[in-house]
């Protein structure tokens, strides 16, 4: 019997019924989906799995290590910074170790901070106020140590010691403090050293430099910090999980002492140099008639090498002592000293260093400039008779008086030749080749600014430690920039005739003026002034140093000087120190070295202490150099509110050249002078 076959149609090739719901149906599409998405989904797990394996089989030694050193705490170790010496070696700035009391901020206590950090500061005697400060500036930071002092005593460290565990986030750690033997002996030029500030660690941070670091923040100390700063060591010690000492500090990496510089600078004649600063300010306040001298607190007196720029003085006063700026500043200090805003103008602006940025009119000082300008001008000869008269008239172009311009003597009235009118300094004469200058058509230009300018003024000095201003020269495009009103944008005749005695809106500093007689001693080059010569590796023992770098200054650069004009300046010079009417005839006539130079009385707006308003009151000024006919060293003194040049700065600088020569200097102050 045949068996029967039931036939169920194939929905294979049905189409499909809209009334009925089909059940999910695999494609071939989604199946390759769902394959590539399982193998991508082993391949993760696969990778996860080695990875852990690594960290737990391969690494886990490492790992360990990691969560151990946790444990540690790593140190950063003092170096101590290089010395600083003169010329011949002698010690001018050293280190003295100590011991520093360090805060670490992530370690303090949560309760009772406050009343730890009071009593540490009552302590150590510093300002509380001062560390919570310091604290604050450090929050993003809390595992870099504040240093609280680095100035302090053994009953101060053994009482910190016994109580440490009361004091939890103090450290007591190795320090260096920056000493310096002679006080405030040449402070401004070998500078300070302080605390790294968060805006200059923003720029050295490449440099290796970290929070908590010293670095020089003025003078030697700044320009030349690498070189000082050495590089600071590594060391760990064990701590709890609250930060406590588990074991003795360990030394990891040792510190590098910073090279030794030495300078151009003479320690005996740095000495003679601010001790006649000293001295002729107090004489200058004692003098008799002299309008606004009592008043005369400070001034400037610059030695030079003519031959090659090297500085063997550089002396301003007032000064300070650069120790209240080692380890933690104390406010209170600064403020005694005359550093900080408020007190600095009672005490006559200490911070100021007035021999490379005190701004002052060159009054006759000038007048060797523009003798030379007017020489190189073809303005005047050596030998062209110029009238010296007690006045100089100008005149309007209808006849009428304009300005009347005064020379310091009244009793003067001869034609004189240019080395002649040196020797007497005399103004009108000076105040005529002036309006020579103004005269010359517009093509020309303005010359005697020209050479000024060649010869080193209205610009920086290029001192290698910096800070030295540049000075005013005025010019024509000068005081159309200043000033605003029509006339007081005009040059005027009274323009070029004051400039040419150094007055009006000149502005040099006594740097400037050295550089500028060191020209004229050398036969016509401009030397760029320095103050460190080489960086050395001090020897062991009695050894003598190794010089790893040597320093020097460009060569001095000629500026294109007839010599024979040259040779009509320096006799002028001479007669000016020489001669039957030189203004300082009296102060160096009879010095067994022949020293040439120039005397100077500029009048300058100053506020006189007391005041509302300011008064004209003389500048003291000499510059000039020795001996005369080879000349190894420039002079340049400034005492301000000193009165005549001849009587008050004139002997100052005789002091420098005595210590110089070694020969003890006598002199007579003169009756009359520039």
């Amino acid at each position: 019997m045949a068996s029967t076959r039931i036939h169920r149609p194939s929905r294979r090739f049905l189409p499909p019924d809209p009334r009925v719901q089909e059940p999910y149906r695999v494609t071939p599409q989604l199946a390759l989906r769902i394959g590539l998405f399982g193998m991508l989904t082993l391949a993760v797990f696969g990778v996860l799995f080695l990875r852990l394996w690594a960290l737990q089989v391969l690494s886990g030694t490492d790992y360990l290590r990691e969560a151990r050193n946790n444990q540690l705490r790593t140190v950063r170790v003092d170096a101590a910074r290089g010395p600083i010496v003169d010329r011949y070696g002698r010690l001018l700035v050293s280190n003295a170790p100590g011991t520093a009391v360090q805060v670490w901020p992530a370690d303090l206590p949560k309760n009772g901070r406050y009343t730890e950090l009071r009593r540490l500061a009552g302590i150590l005697h510093v300002s509380l106020p001062g560390v919570l400060v310091d604290i604050r500036r450090r929050a993003g930071d809390p595992l870099t140590p504040v240093t609280v002092t680095s100035r302090v005593n053994r009953n101060q460290i053994a009482y910190l010691t016994e109580h440490a565990s009361e004091f939890r986030g103090v450290d007591l750690a190795n320090a260096y403090a920056r000493v310096y033997p002679h006080r405030a002996l040449a402070a401004h030029i070998l500078g300070s050293v302080g605390e790294v500030s968060r805006e200059q660690l923003k720029q050295l941070t490449r440099d290796g430099y970290r929070g908590g670091d010293k670095i020089g923040q003025a003078g030697i100390e700044r320009a030349f910090d690498p070189y000082l700063r050495g590089r600071p060591g590594l060391a760990q010690m064990r701590v709890d999980s609250l930060g406590r000492p588990r074991s003795q500090l360990t030394l990891r990496q040792q510190p590098r002492s910073g090279e030794e510089l030495r300078t151009t600078l003479d320690l005996k004649l740095q000495q003679a140099a601010e001790l006649a600063l000293r001295e002729w300010t107090a004489r200058a306040r004692a003098q008799q008639g002299c309008f606004g001298c009592w008043a005369s607190r400070g001034g400037a007196i610059v030695a030079l090498d003519p031959r090659n720029g090297a500085v063997r003085a550089l002396a301003s006063y007032p000064s300070f002592n650069p120790s209240v700026y080692a380890g933690r500043v104390d406010p209170r200090k600064l403020a005694a000293a005359g550093l900080t805003p408020k007190t600095s103008e009672q005490k006559n602006s200490p911070a100021l260093d007035r021999a490379t940025a005190g701004l002052y009119p060159a009054g006759s000082t000038f007048k060797p400039v523009t003798a030379l300008a007017a020489l190189q001008e073809r303005l005047i000869t050596p030998e062209t008779p110029i009238l010296c008269s007690p006045d100089y008239v100008v005149r309007r172009a209808d006849g009428t008086v304009s300005q009347v311009f005064k020379n310091w003597t009244p009793y003067a009235f001869s034609e004189l030749t240019l080395p002649a009118a040196l020797e007497q300094s005399c103004d009108t004469y000076f105040y005529r080749v002036g309006r020579l200058f103004y005269d010359l058509p517009p093509e020309r230009g303005q010359p005697l600014q020209f050479w000024a300018r060649r010869f080193g003024f209205g610009r920086p000095t290029g001192l290698d430690i910096g800070g030295d201003a540049s000075g005013l020269l005025p010019t024509i495009k000068w005081r159309r920039e200043t000033f605003k009103n029509k006339i007081e944008r005009l040059w005027k005749p009274g323009d070029s005739i004051q400039l040419a005695i150094g007055q009006k809106d000149l502005q040099v500093t006594p740097l400037q003026m050295a550089r500028f007689y060191a020209m004229v001693a050398n036969g016509g080059k401009l030397v760029t002034p320095y103050v460190v010569s080489a960086v050395e590796q001090p020897g062991a023992g009695r050894a003598a140093p190794v010089v790893l770098r040597r320093f020097s200054a460009p060569p001095p650069r000629p500026v294109g000087l007839d010599p024979f004009g040259l040779e009509a300046v320096k006799q002028g010079l001479d007669l000016a120190t020489h001669g039957a009417d030189g203004t300082s005839t009296a102060v160096f006539g009879g010095y067994p070295i022949r020293i040439a130079g120039k005397t100077g009385t500029a009048e300058k707006a100053v506020v006189l202490p007391g005041w509302r308003t300011a008064a004209l009151v003389d500048q003291s000024w000499w510059c000039g150099y020795g001996p005369e006919d080879k000349p190894t060293l420039v002079v340049c003194a400034l005492i301000e509110n000193g009165g005549h040049g001849g009587s008050i700065a004139a002997p100052a600088a005789l002091q420098v050249f005595a210590q110089f020569f070694g020969i003890r200097a006598t002199y007579q102050l003169p009756s009359r002078s520039d």
